[in-house]
């Protein structure tokens, strides 16, 4: 079952790259009572994202891009946000 915040990260990443390859795990169990863990259930996520607007980006930018799209939920509403972007290989 996907949550609140798994599924508005899922709607922005989809509108704003049109991915070929979008996963949005939610990492949050393996880090109860850890630091950040707020009880939502919805602190710590892994994203996976392949997409064409990641072509000729380095890493740096790809993370800065998904982290954009993403508006205030890194940081604010989630705590640890690992991000695994790339461009699709021809």
């Amino acid at each position: 079952m996907t949550g609140p915040v798994q599924q508005e990260m899922e709607r922005l990443l989809a509108d704003a790259f049109s991915p070929t390859r979008l996963e949005v795990i939610n990492d949050s169990a393996r880090h109860h009572g850890h630091a950040g863990d707020d009880g939502s259930g919805e602190s710590h996520f892994t994203v996976v994202i392949e997409a064409p607007a990641f072509a000729d980006k380095n890493r740096l930018e790809r993370q800065r891009m998904v982290n954009k799209a993403l508006g205030d939920i890194p940081g604010e509403r989630v705590h640890a946000l690992a991000i695994q972007a790339s461009a699709p290989t021809p």
